[in-house]
This record gives C-alpha cells, sequence and structure tokens, in this order.
C-alpha cells in the first residue's frame, strides 16, 4: 500500500484473549493501523470519538451496552465511521439488527483470516460486506413478498398485553394522567410503560407511537 494510508481500525471486544489475537492479526497486515482498543460499549464510544477510526470491529456481546446499541450510537455522532460487528452467532434476528443499527460488515468469529481481512479492506472502501451464506439471507429477504413473513424474521416487537393498552390510549390521544384513570394504574407507572414502548418500537416520543400504532391498526381512533 505504498503511498496511501493505512486503514485505521478500533477494536471493540471484551474478551481478551480474544482481542489480542484480532490485535496481533491486524499488526501483520501493513496496510491496517490499530488505534485503539475497547472492552464494553460506552468505552467503544468515547474510543471512537477520540480516535476517529476508519472502521470499527464491534462485538455484539459487550457489557454495559451492547455492540448493537453502540452501533447506533457511534453510526448518529460519526456516520461515516465503518462497522463491522463480530459475533458468534449467525441467529437471522442479529444479522437483521445489525443491519438496521448501520453495519457495513458482519463476520462470524470462527471465520478464517483471509475472509477477515478481506471484509475491513471491502468496508474500508465503502462497501457493504457479508459472507456469502449470510448474504443470502439477507438477498432471500430483500425478496421476500410484502407482508409475507420469513421464517428467520424477527418479527414485531413484542409489546406487553399492559403496554399495548398504553399503546392504544397514547394512539387516541389519551394523556398520561388519562390513560392512568382509564387503566387503574399510577401515572408514574404510566410513564414507566411508555418509556418502555418507545425503546422497544425505537420511537422517540409519543407522537410517532401513536402513528405506529395507527399504522399497525392497534387502534382506530385518530389522535384527538
Amino acid at each position: 500500500m505504498t503511498g496511501q494510508r493505512p486503514i485505521r481500525v478500533l477494536l471493540v471486544e471484551d474478551h481478551a484473549l480474544f482481542r489480542k489475537a484480532v490485535a496481533q492479526l491486524l499488526r501483520t497486515q501493513p496496510d491496517f493501523e490499530l488505534v485503539g482498543e475497547a472492552e464494553s460499549g460506552p468505552e467503544a464510544l468515547q474510543q471512537a470519538t477520540a480516535v476517529m477510526p476508519d472502521v470499527i470491529l464491534m462485538d455484539i456481546r459487550l457489557p454495559e451496552m451492547d455492540g448493537l446499541e453502540a452501533t447506533r450510537r457511534v453510526k448518529a455522532l460519526h456516520p461515516n465511521v465503518r462497522i463491522v460487528i463480530l459475533t458468534a452467532s449467525d441467529a437471522d434476528d442479529t444479522l437483521f439488527e445489525a443491519i438496521r443499527s448501520g453495519a457495513q460488515g458482519y463476520l462470524l468469529k470462527e471465520v478464517d483470516a483471509e475472509t477477515f481481512f478481506r471484509t475491513v479492506r471491502a468496508v474500508a472502501r465503502g462497501e457493504a460486506y457479508l459472507p456469502g451464506p449470510l448474504a443470502a439471507k439477507v438477498l432471500a429477504e430483500i425478496a421476500r413478498p410484502a407482508g409475507q413473513a420469513s421464517l428467520g424474521s424477527p418479527g414485531p416487537p413484542r409489546l406487553s398485553p399492559r403496554e399495548e393498552t398504553v399503546l392504544e390510549l397514547v394512539a387516541q390521544g389519551k394523556t398520561n394522567k388519562e390513560i392512568a384513570s382509564a387503566v387503574s394504574l399510577a401515572e408514574n407507572t404510566v410513564k414507566n410503560h411508555l418509556r418502555n414502548i418507545l425503546e422497544k418500537l425505537h420511537l422517540e416520543n409519543r407522537v410517532q407511537a401513536a402513528t405506529y400504532a395507527l399504522r399497525k391498526g392497534l387502534t382506530s381512533e385518530p389522535p384527538k
């Protein structure tokens, strides 16, 4: 890579032995520069801002904040930073959630070194990269007719019966006080339910929640 800047890599992995092995692997390649290591989601956010890597290798299972949430937050702060998910799981729901979170690559930890290098280089060039079997799953999901559930798709987020009731009342334009009275709960409990609903559905406010409920047919009564 004479004349070209090396690919700056941040490695996020909580298992020290695996992290050191990957770090050593990166150091064998002259076109990679390991600019930082992190052991948790919050540390990944801090390091991403401090060193501004080209690529982050992000484990999914991290303490304090998992890799998917860390990916979402890094992409929100630094949209040009590219992220490759490292995981031991090829479960469909994890794969699709990683893509929705903004990751450009997805690698199983059992991958061979050559595929590992090829993936990091491809993602650094701005390409999205998935190994063949995983790419096939994504293509199958894209090709699936609208409204038809795929075998591996995670499906809609699961709300509890109480959360569904609260969401329906939110969609009807009820205030937290009115909802509390309707379902015989404390107003603070309603607030907690609403917060959980927003987190599960990845929404930002009650207006988005009401729109979601109407779109999904949870209520036919528009907000007043």
